[in-house]
């Protein structure tokens, strides 16, 4: 059984009910288990068009016997199911949203780059909005990661990265 690790962000609607449907959502997918969640946190938007409003933030840990690639395929399956739910449309990069769920990392799996998945996620260590929840559940030196390298990149980083504004909700 391996641990993969979420990311999930929403500005739009109700960001808080909607990140905790979410986290329901994703105990309901064939072949995963959720394992753990973070508390939700609050950010600014960042590198994103002006006048948005704050993020709601949390990280989740699912235990899968899936490959990536399918468990990929489920947790985008879900995000379309629930973003219709609120009313969101197809997401584009740093627009506002009604609800995102990114795809961090795969246990202890080596890089995996390809047209539609590319793990671990390439700005996980840029951004204190999913390192300071990723951190809740993994520990502050993210050993459940696994692979030394990425849980000393992700620890500095945590250390290193601007708080963004973040707030525990």
């Amino acid at each position: 059984m391996t641990t993969a690790f979420l990311g999930l962000g929403a500005n739009l609607g109700r960001p808080q009910k909607q990140l905790r449907l979410a986290l329901r959502a994703l105990q309901k997918i064939p072949g995963a288990k959720l394992s753990a969640a973070s508390p939700l946190y609050f950010s600014a938007p960042q590198k994103c068009p002006g006048g948005q409003p704050q993020y709601c933030n949390a990280a989740a840990a699912l235990q899968t016997f899936l490959p990536p690639q399918r468990l990929h395929a489920r947790l985008q399956k879900t995000e379309r199911s629930l973003r219709r739910k609120f009313g969101g449309r197809k997401k584009r990069r740093n627009t506002a949203r009604h609800l995102d769920i990114d795809y961090l990392f795969h246990g202890c799996a080596r890089l995996l780059r390809g047209e539609v998945l590319t793990l671990p996620h390439p700005r996980v260590c840029e951004r204190a909005f999913v390192l300071r929840p990723l951190a809740d559940i993994a520990g502050n030196d993210f050993r459940k990661l696994r692979r030394p390298s990425r849980a000393l990149r992700c620890a500095r980083a945590l250390r290193e990265c601007k708080s963004g504004g973040l707030r525990r909700a």
